[in-house]
């Protein structure tokens, strides 16, 4: 388990467009294909969390810090991994 990496999840939910997309549709291949290492546990818990939720605080966030999501396009920081 890692805290580090549940944090990560957390600010991809809500700053990450593709990586929500693909969480609220596959939970476990979002987090294996962006790296993270997650528990069963943990991945249950950040599943948990209601879509609406994260919508509203995606919401209250500047877009300054989101990363912009092109449909289609692959993110060169995942060809790294």
């Amino acid at each position: 388990m890692s805290q580090r990496d549940v944090e990560r999840a957390l600010g991809r939910l809500v700053t990450d467009q593709g990586f929500r997309e693909e969480f609220f549709g596959d939970p476990e291949a979002a987090v294996l294909h962006s790296g993270l290492e997650l528990s069963r546990e943990e991945l249950d818990a950040l599943s948990r969390i209601p879509r609406t939720a994260v919508a509203a605080l995606c919401a209250r966030i500047d877009g300054r810090i989101c990363r912009l999501h092109v449909a289609g396009l692959v993110d060169p920081e995942e060809q790294r991994r």
